[in-house]
């Protein structure tokens, strides 16, 4: 069995959401809030286990650009000028499954280092 493919791509409310559709039928909406601070660059998640970084300020990030890669990936480009993540289908995938537990878990670690979404 493959895995997901996307079939469309879209930015919602300016820049604020994208939604993914995929050959499977789901439909997941993500906010670029999520997408920046979950990002799978290493200059959030490290070079390994305990190197992440808990990233503040975000709340009104916006997406500029998605540029495909290759047939797995998309790279996106905030208007903050982070665009070194590449977030591929199943990563996608997974964090609209898990989105509200990624939500609760940034929330709980910004109030726990004392920043702000804002």
């Amino acid at each position: 069995m493959s895995d997901p493919w996307p079939e469309e791509l879209k930015l919602r409310d300016q820049g604020a959401v994208l939604e993914i559709k995929f050959d499977t039928g789901a439909v997941i909406s993500l906010s670029a809030e999520l997408l920046r601070v979950e990002s799978p660059s290493a200059e959030v998640k490290g070079h390994g286990p305990g190197q992440e970084t808990t990233v503040a300020g975000k709340k009104n990030v916006r997406i500029r650009k998605l540029d495909p890669v290759g047939n797995y990936a998309v790279r996106i480009g905030f208007d903050d000028g982070h665009n070194s993540g590449l977030y591929t289908w199943n990563y996608l995938l997974k964090m609209g499954a898990e989105k509200e537990a990624l939500w609760t878990k940034y929330l709980e670690a910004l109030a726990a280092k004392g920043l702000s979404r804002s």
